[in-house]
């Protein structure tokens, strides 16, 4: 199974923000999009990447304002990425060996979608599922 799988069945909407924003702006939009992550974007170029867990460890147990702490200041710089044709595999070893929950997915230097952890988890199982049903067959006949 490949990334561009995983896009097809979730779709490929990116949810991003510019870096000049506060944390706390960001924030909220993670929560009305409902995803963990955000894309740092500018003029359609991956600049970062902004999660839960940014938040958490550099401005909770820092102590700083949320609402006064830009993207920028915290965001990841160094975002690792995916192309369309890698397969589930390769992420879940990036995924687990950077200890990251997000990956943009690449294509010609553009955004075309974000794909999580448990969207590879995912994607997984139903790989098994199906090899199983197959094997499940295949023995029965």
């Amino acid at each position: 199974m490949k990334v561009s799988d995983i896009l097809q069945s979730k779709g490929n909407n990116v949810y991003s923000v510019k870096d000049d924003i506060t944390v706390y702006e960001a924030l909220k939009i993670m929560d009305e999009k409902n995803v963990g992550a955000l894309l740092v974007m500018e003029d359609q170029r991956l600049k970062g990447i902004i999660s839960e867990r940014d938040y958490a460890r550099k401005i909770v147990l820092k102590g700083k304002s949320s609402q006064e702490t830009t993207v920028k200041e915290i965001m990841a710089e160094e975002v690792i990425t995916v192309l369309p044709e890698d397969d589930i595999e390769k992420c879940m070893g990036l995924m687990s060996g950077r200890k990251i929950r997000h990956l943009p997915v690449m294509k010609d230097d553009k955004v075309v979608g974000v794909i999580s952890i448990t969207d590879v988890v995912t994607a997984i199982i139903e790989s098994q599922k199906h090899t199983i049903t197959q094997l499940e067959n295949y023995i029965s006949h």
